[in-house]
């Protein structure tokens, strides 16, 4: 029997990081908890909000202990300066578990959004009632970046089972 893995899906942002450990063992998955960081330092300097993002993010995951990390990949939207914003939120949300020693593991939009629901262009309410299929025990009010974060764990989850039925 193999061991369950605890995989920690990760939404950055610079406003709002999503964040959703499940515990995986075969084809099993589970909820465990899941959150949202809010740095709360809005009229800040955007260096000081990152690092404030950063060590919100490590005292996480030192609290939730994953085995691997996954981040989603950067949406480039029309807004270049917004894009590079959240490019530097998610360097620190790449970086974080990084530091834990703890695999960090990344994916598309498209691939989330295909391995949860089963189409690469569902849209959020999608995501999220797939999320509260997929992990029941998931809470009723669970925030929409959570269930991101969440999404992108199952994706993980889905992925890595695949591999170890090919490589079988």
């Amino acid at each position: 029997m193999s061991k369950a893995v605890r995989i920690l899906g990760l939404d950055p942002g610079l406003r709002h990081t999503g964040w959703g450990l499940i515990s995986v063992e075969g084809q099993q998955f589970r909820y465990i908890d899941s959150g949202v960081i809010n740095p709360s330092m809005k009229e800040e300097s955007l260096a000081l909000r990152l690092a404030e993002l950063f060590e919100k993010l490590s005292t996480v995951i030192t609290q939730i202990d994953p085995d691997e990390a996954v981040v989603e990949e950067t949406f480039v939207n029309k807004n270049p300066a917004s894009t590079l914003k959240l490019g530097m939120a998610r360097g620190v949300v790449l970086l974080a578990p990084a530091r834990a020693k703890v695999p960090v593991f990344e994916y598309t939009a498209n691939q989330v959004k295909k391995s949860v629901v089963g189409s690469g262009h569902a849209d959020k309410t999608q995501v999220f009632h797939m999320v509260r299929r997929l992990l029941p025990l998931s809470p009723i009010d669970l925030k929409a970046d959570a269930s991101d974060a969440l999404a992108v764990a199952l994706c993980h989850a889905h992925h890595r089972l695949l591999n170890q039925l090919i490589n079988t």
